[in-house]
């Protein structure tokens, strides 16, 4: 094969996977990052997010001491891609041993390109330095000179960004970097080819080399995807399979409102805020509130990562995971799982009488949202029975973003993007849970309150017994002292139900009183 056309066939083989990665459905490499290629889905807190998975995945089935550092700092990376979680997996990267020498070098510098784009001037000039080396043939010792304008351009984001941060600039916004970095290499590739022949002829169709940056990395308009996508939305249902059919059109008719629509992310509130009314309200769980609050820093949008919360029964597990929904104004499901014993939660065919999308689809589609949160409650009385199918099983696929970004419905009959949904669930104990679920999610003990927070809890459970009567919250008038003097010779910590059962008992008291004066 001549030069030409081996340049050819690898421009044509880099086109079609630059048009896999804006679709999601390739990640691209290193050496394909440094030639210019997107990110995943052209977003590049996907594609932190993948690459931390399938690295940390690798990783689990090596059993090296040495890596477990290194293995967590990935796992944090699904629901935190900040340059400061980039720079743990950095360290972690350097510390670690058990696995081969290439891909360590390989996951280093990816780490390096990702910060370098995050303006990081540091790595820019590294990443600046390895793109010349690939382009002089420094790599398979096979040159590229068309990796050079990249290779200058890093150069001149390096330098531009040393200056700026020398000069006192806190952050370099999201985005910049991708942007002056274009334009440095438009400018260096249109210098460079001035002094080649002018005989040389563009291709037929007009379409730029892959190798190129003439439209800024983007896909031709006949060949890209048409779906009006604007930020902060996802496109969760794309087509309904056999849509010809009377029940494939009957499905149609239910979900042609959101077929090719974008739905809403939701937003990260006021953390600040919402941190402030959870600990007025438990304040004996600071600290999980803390951990699941200070992994929604810096996200645009909120996401939580498969999470447990495990603690004695009555402890308030349940009503912080629905407290934190409500604060953070995202939609949710609560699912209780006494009884559950099937893999319905992940759907049931559409053939059968008894057909339904799975739980999260109902959860999208209900609330118009991409990113609900379902609570599964009491997780550990799910029932083990196989006869049809198994809620441990459908789950495991669900917490996994390489699964659940194309699950297979079957009652859509098509896959659907689910990895945008999140899962809290609690637990009395983690006995019955398999521990193949337990890998995939975090688990966080959940306190018991004490005595000590006696005064701080009864208003609440007073205001909400009011509530609960019908009555203006206002009327509820604190407990007296010998009334808290009560309480506490009869609730030494523990369950929050069993308070609540003795404040009710104290109320009743106080109303027959009041009615017999």
């Amino acid at each position: 094969m001549s030069g030409k056309d081996s340049r050819g066939s690898r421009d044509r083989h880099f086109e079609r996977r630059r048009k896999a990665a804006q679709a999601g459905l390739h990640l691209p490499t290193e050496i394909e990052l440094l030639r210019g290629m997107p990110f995943l889905f052209d977003d590049m807190a996907s594609d932190i997010r993948e690459f931390g998975e399938r690295l940390s995945r690798r990783l689990k089935h090596k059993p090296k001491f040495e890596i477990a550092p290194l293995v967590a700092s990935l796992d944090d990376l699904a629901v935190d891609q900040s340059d400061e979680a980039l720079r743990c997996v950095e360290a972690a990267l350097e510390a670690a041993g058990g696995f081969d020498t290439i891909s360590a070098f390989d996951a280093r510098l990816r780490v390096k390109f990702y910060l370098a784009s995050l303006g990081d001037p540091d790595a820019a000039a590294v990443i600046a330095g390895r793109t010349a080396s690939v382009a002089l043939g420094g790599v398979r010792d096979s040159c590229d000179f068309s990796l050079l304008p990249w290779a200058l351009a890093w150069s001149v984001v390096a330098n531009d960004y040393g200056h700026m941060r020398n000069n006192g600039t806190v952050g370099i916004p999201r985005g910049r970097v991708s942007r002056d970095l274009r334009f440095h290499a438009r400018e260096f590739e249109a210098a460079i080819r001035q002094t080649e022949p002018q005989t040389k002829k563009q291709p037929e169709d007009g379409t730029p080399s892959a190798y190129r940056v003439d439209d800024a990395r983007t896909v031709p308009a006949a060949e890209a995807p048409q779906v009006n996508k604007p930020k902060g939305t996802v496109v969760i249902f794309t087509s309904i399979g056999n849509d010809s059919t009377s029940e494939g059109k009957r499905v149609v008719k239910e979900f042609e409102k959101l077929l090719n629509i974008a739905l809403p992310l939701p937003p990260v509130s006021d953390l600040a805020r919402v941190r402030e009314r959870l600990v007025e309200e438990f304040p004996y769980a600071v600290a999980v509130i803390d951990e699941l609050l200070n992994r929604l820093v810096g996200r645009d949008h909120v996401h939580i990562r498969p999470t447990v919360l495990v603690g004695t029964p009555g402890c308030g597990k349940t009503r912080l995971a629905r407290r934190l929904c409500e604060e953070l104004a995202v939609p949710f499901e609560l699912v209780s799982c006494g009884g559950l014993n099937d893999s319905s939660i992940g759907g049931t065919a559409r053939r059968w009488s008894s057909g339904e999308p799975s739980i999260s689809v109902l959860s999208i589609r209900r609330h118009r949202c991409a990113g609900p949160v379902i609570i599964l409650d009491e997780i550990e009385k799910v029932g083990t029975s196989r006869h049809n199918g198994n809620v441990h099983d459908v789950l495991v696929g669900l917490f996994e973003r390489e699964t659940s970004q194309r699950w297979f419905d079957p009652y859509i009959e098509s896959p659907c993007d689910l990895s945008h949904v999140s899962w809290l669930m609690t637990a009395n104990t983690l006995t019955t849970v398999p521990s193949v679920l337990l890998d995939r999610c975090r688990v966080l003990a959940f306190p018991e309150p004490g005595p000590e927070q006696l005064e701080v809890l009864t208003p609440r459970l007073v205001e909400r017994i009011y509530v609960d009567a019908g009555h203006d919250p206002r009327w509820a008038t604190p407990l007296e002292r010998f009334e808290l003097a009560a309480l506490a010779d009869h609730w030494h910590g523990g369950s929050i139900r069993r308070l609540q059962q003795l404040v009710e008992t104290l109320v009743e008291a106080r109303e027959r009183h009041r009615v017999k004066q």
